[in-house]
């Protein structure tokens, strides 16, 4: 079997843009700044083994507010520069109902599937309490990256970091 490291979006592997306290997406790829440490980050976990996917939740796309193509161009952009292996968005909004946005673990389980990836020996790594609940809800090991935001936190007890290089020696280092 296959180990992956699920990551979110914005936040994690790009600056989120952070507004009263709260991060948004980036209007589009003028906007994207992949934050640092990234790339190598990115290059020890897929040299040490890792599958590399995105998860991401997008429901400005559902909401109107920003268009499906923007976001895809922002993901082209960030897989354009990085070794990931796939992106796997979530375009609706809380009542939609779907199981693919965060915390409903859908989008792990169903990469998972496809790739046949151990959940226990795989990792979520996230900015927001959703990362690390659908981590958490699809069997995965968690690492927030703790930015402080105004918002709800995790609420059960979780690896906390301030960065996705200080998550990827995390992960490098408990390997088995």
């Amino acid at each position: 079997m296959s180990k992956a490291v699920f990551l979110d979006r914005d936040g994690v592997i790009n600056r989120a843009i952070v507004r009263d306290g709260k991060p948004y997406p980036p209007a589009d790829v003028s906007q994207t700044e992949v934050l640092p440490g990234v790339g190598s980050a990115l290059r020890d976990l897929k040299a040490a083994g890792y599958l590399l996917i995105v998860v991401t939740n997008q429901p400005d796309v559902a909401r109107g507010t920003t268009a499906r193509e923007t976001v895809e161009e922002i993901n082209d952009f960030l897989r354009s520069r990085l070794p990931i292996d796939e992106f796997r968005t979530c375009y609706h909004d809380s009542g939609d109902g779907c199981d693919c946005r965060k915390p409903l673990p859908g989008s792990i389980l169903s990469a998972a599937k496809n790739y046949d990836v151990d959940l226990s020996a795989s990792f979520m790594v996230g900015d927001r309490w959703r990362d690390i609940e659908a981590g958490q809800n699809a069997g995965c090991r968690t690492i927030f990256i703790d930015y402080s935001y105004n918002e709800k936190q995790p609420e059960t007890e979780v690896r906390r970091v301030s960065s996705l290089r200080e998550a990827a020696d995390v992960i490098l280092g408990e390997r088995a």
